[in-house]
């Protein structure tokens, strides 16, 4: 699969998309699909997409009921355009930046304990486990190290590393942006098996990787696709369409999920762009309910509740036994919010202007605000302890808590 990708300038906030064309297409054909595209920019345009008069929400003023509080602080390098995010295991935290520099930080102090230059252009990572830290490149390139900061062994899979390389029972998951998911051997990098399928003719550029659970890695894809995999041999156990494509464009008929699926126990669920949110049986891929919202950020599932952030920038709270909502917050209208990470009695929000917003758990309100190096935040920020950890785009790593 080749992918010819391209801006859609025409939008303040814009997404990337990419052209998908079969091996034997020329080029000719994808320029024309090109300027389609974009001459259709400048008409109608397909629900959830942002347009120039949509101008993003002013902060307002609230009465705090709880304060971020810094614990400590770190640089380790600008992301640049990429979703990288750091990683833990039980007392450091890896992190890396978009020239590759990883570094391993004192998880207590934000110490730093190492640091190497990888030598590569970073697009995917941090991911870690089983003594294991892993990044990959934009040219395809996957790099292990040991926890020590030795490379164990370099890999390589068909185009860039957009998400966080995940590694359990033995097998790395590497999800590169043709689509296409990979399993390599975690003790030498050897390739193990390869998943992929076709691409429809338009995809939104998407950072999503795939979850694991109990030997089972769900990954969601273009048109709406949801799989389950087995890790050990790239068997695909069930697939389901959460969204269908609609409309009368290429554009209007983008439903891909753009975000990792989300599981428990019981259930899987995912959510498309210009689509729905969906949950299955985690078993068999049956179908337990939907409903019509649309997300290219993502989701949490914890205990009875799904936490999202939907296109528009609203956080919303639905049940996960049958989807209906207990409560909205559409006060971060057009902030391009990340999806929702919760701790404590709080639902955490950064912002394309760099502020974490903490949201009460409870009804939605507004709890506390804080504003961080002014780079924007585009990753969910991660648990760390009994508060969080938050890498900006422009290079800051902040350990924080909220009471």
């Amino acid at each position: 699969m080749k992918l010819v990708c391209l801006f859609l300038q025409p939008f303040k906030m814009a997404k990337k998309l990419c052209l998908g064309s079969a091996l034997r297409r020329g080029s000719g054909q994808a320029l024309l699909m090109a300027s389609l595209v974009l001459s259709g920019c400048s008409s109608d345009k397909p629900a959830g997409w942002v347009g120039m008069k949509d101008e993003p929400a002013e902060l307002t003023e609230f009465t705090a009921t709880a304060k971020f509080k810094m614990r400590w602080f770190g640089y380790i390098g600008d992301s640049g355009e990429n979703l990288l995010q750091p990683t833990l295991t039980k007392d450091a935290v890896y992190s890396v930046s978009g020239k590759g520099s990883l570094r391993r930080l004192d998880i207590a102090t934000g110490r730093q304990r190492w640091h190497i230059e990888s030598g590569y252009k970073i697009s995917g990572g941090v991911g870690s486990g089983e003594g294991l830290v892993l990044i990959g490149s934009n040219k395809g390139d996957v790099l292990a190290y040991d926890e020590n900061g030795k490379l164990r062994w370099m890999s390589k899979v068909s185009s860039e590393v957009l998400s966080v390389p995940q590694v359990a029972d033995g097998v790395v998951m590497v999800r590169s942006g043709d689509g296409r998911i990979a399993g390599l051997d975690a003790a030498d990098g050897k390739r193990i098996w390869v998943y992929e399928r076709s691409t429809p003719a338009l995809v939104v550029r998407s950072h999503a990787g795939v979850t694991i659970q109990r030997g089972v890695a769900f990954a969601g894809f273009a048109g709406g696709k949801l799989v389950a995999i087995n890790i050990k041999n790239g068997e695909v156990l069930w697939e389901t369409s959460v969204s269908q494509p609609r409309g009368n464009t290429e554009l209007e008929r983008i439903s891909d999920i753009t975000s990792n699926p989300v599981v428990d126990d019981e259930q899987v669920c995912a959510i498309a762009f210009q689509g729905r949110v969906a949950c299955y049986d985690i078993a068999h891929g049956s179908p337990l309910w939907n409903r019509e919202i649309s997300s290219d950020k993502g989701m949490v599932l914890l205990r009875k509740f799904l936490y999202l952030s939907d296109a528009k920038g609203s956080v919303i709270v639905l049940d996960k036994t049958n989807g209906s909502a207990m409560w909205k917050n559409d006060q971060l209208f057009m902030r391009d919010i990340t999806a929702p990470f919760v701790v404590m009695d709080f639902v955490v929000v950064g912002d394309k202007e760099g502020y974490l917003h903490g949201l009460s758990r409870e009804d939605g309100s507004y709890a506390a605000r804080i504003k961080l190096d002014g780079g924007a935040i585009n990753a969910s920020p991660i648990q760390l302890d009994d508060g969080l950890l938050v890498q900006t785009q422009s290079g800051s790593l902040y350990s924080l808590s909220i009471h």
